[in-house]
């Protein structure tokens, strides 16, 4: 068992000695792997303190000298990178060929993607006779999810390192180890003593202390629509910038134009798509819309999808879904599967309880609901696992109008084969991003939501502009 009783503040590893502890769990044994040290708002006043002294120096660092820094991460990255996956393999149960290719791959895209989008970003303009100034926004919070972890870390770290902010990060407390490594290539890579600060705890107090702190310029928060209105309130009385990408209840719209094999396609992808990473994803196509005459193709499809799905232990060969990352997300998610069951939806696969071939580890059977309703629980609520509904509709306007019959507005999902009907569909989504044909995310594209799934982007170019104060110097010749 690992003792992470260590910060990273002002360049250094300190001691977190004497903290109070907590276990962190491996989801698929149900022992704890490691002892995590806990910190105080006096950690957070230490590591904001060590990212504002960094701050004016780090601030004015040129282009070039920023592109070599992130280069040089990249590179200590890419050896660091099987620890990395075989921590997030540990701590969240992400299977092997997920933790490696997608998971600990995502943190590597988002850093590259960073050096390359500097490379080439316009930080200041002339209109006329005024000078226009993208400067670096100051000292950034980081508060991180343990779903993807080092996406959403890297999502937000690569972008100010790029335009000269320093941070102070807490990692989700579910998943450490993996934030520990990453702390290490950010010490070997040579990041400047102030300039990337870690404090493990928890939200209550680590990260309400990052977000209410006077010296924190803006925090960027990834996590429950809950617990970022939490954020948010602790964040106004600073009138810092908040960014947040929060839930989902994501539609994925499936058109009635579509033939019966390329129909049965889609809605199988739809399927296994909310399976990867058991489930666990924000943008999940959860609420599935299909013409109510073909609900039954739709039920067949999808059923089939679902039992051709391997749950096992994310130690195990091939392409098996893990389980769900602890006991409390597992029982949130059972007490959704017994209330559609209740709420009278057809349980067309899976349901309670776990699979046969496992008797212990937080596993979810793949679960599919159909003949749902959008007021049922189950179409309302972000459920955060395996569990697919799907719903009827009985024509296109309509099925906008579930679609868009959520607090969520996050991503939206359309298969069809009309490229003109697709598009009209589109542009009356209200979310931050469509899915089409089963298009994947796009790396270079913005990431963000609509309503309370967020406020302002991550990702590509749009994710710099989230870390810098527009100047504008009038009167310069």
């Amino acid at each position: 068992m690992q003792d992470l009783n260590r910060f990273y503040i002002d360049g250094k590893w300190v001691s977190a000695e004497g903290r109070q502890t907590t276990d962190v769990v491996n989801p698929a044994t149900e022992q704890s792997c490691a002892k995590l040290s806990m910190g105080t708002s006096s950690d957070v006043d230490a590591a904001v303190a060590a990212a504002k002294s960094a701050f004016p120096s780090f601030s004015q660092t040129s282009r070039e000298e920023r592109l070599e820094l992130l280069s040089k991460v990249i590179d200590v990255y890419k050896k660091r990178m099987p620890d990395i996956a075989e921590a997030m393999t540990t701590e969240m149960g992400a299977p092997k060929w997920l933790s490696g290719r997608a998971h600990a791959g995502a943190g590597l895209g988002h850093l590259a993607t960073a050096h390359k989008t500097l490379e080439n970003y316009e930080f200041e303009e002339v209109r006329g006779g005024t000078q226009i100034k993208k400067e670096p926004i100051g000292v950034c919070g980081f508060i991180t999810p343990w779903n993807w972890p080092m996406n959403q870390i890297a999502c937000k770290l690569a972008p100010a390192l790029a335009t000269g902010c320093t941070v102070v990060w807490k990692p989700s407390e579910i998943s450490p180890l993996s934030a520990d490594i990453l702390m290490e290539v950010l010490d070997e890579a040579g990041v400047p003593a102030g300039v990337v600060n870690m404090v493990h705890g928890d939200g209550p107090n680590v990260g309400a202390a990052i977000a209410s702190h006077k010296d924190v310029d803006m925090v960027s928060f990834t996590g429950s629509t809950r617990a970022g209105i939490a954020v948010a309130q602790a964040a106004a009385p600073t009138v810092k910038r908040v960014a947040q990408e929060l839930g989902g209840k994501s539609p994925n719209i499936i058109l009635g134009d579509l033939d019966k094999d390329a129909f049965a396609k889609a809605v199988a992808k739809g399927m296994q798509d909310m399976t990867m990473n058991s489930g666990q994803n924000c943008n999940a196509p959860s609420r599935m819309l299909v013409p109510a005459h073909r609900m039954g193709e739709a039920i067949a499809a999808a059923s089939a999808a679902a039992n051709a799905i391997t749950v096992d232990a994310p130690t195990s060969d091939g392409m098996a879904m893990g389980p769900v990352v602890s006991k409390t997300q597992y029982d949130r998610i059972q007490g959704l599967i017994e209330r559609g069951i209740k709420e009278k939806a057809t349980l067309a696969a899976g349901g309670p309880g776990r699979p046969d071939n496992l008797s212990k580890g937080y596993y979810v059977r793949p679960t599919v609901f159909a003949n749902v309703s959008n007021d049922m629980d189950i179409a309302r609520e972000e459920i955060f696992g395996p569990v697919l509904c799907i719903l009827p509709y009985e024509n296109e306007a309509e099925a906008i109008q579930i679609a868009n019959d959520t607090v969520y507005g996050l991503s939206s999902y359309i298969s069809g084969a009309d490229a003109q009907k697709i598009s009209e569909v589109a542009s009356q989504l209200r979310t931050g991003m469509v899915h089409v044909n089963g298009a994947s995310t796009d790396i270079n594209a913005p990431f963000g939501g609509y309503k309370q799934s967020g406020n302002g982007r991550e990702w590509g170019s749009e994710g710099f502009d989230e870390y810098l104060e527009t100047k504008a110097i009038m009167g310069i010749k």
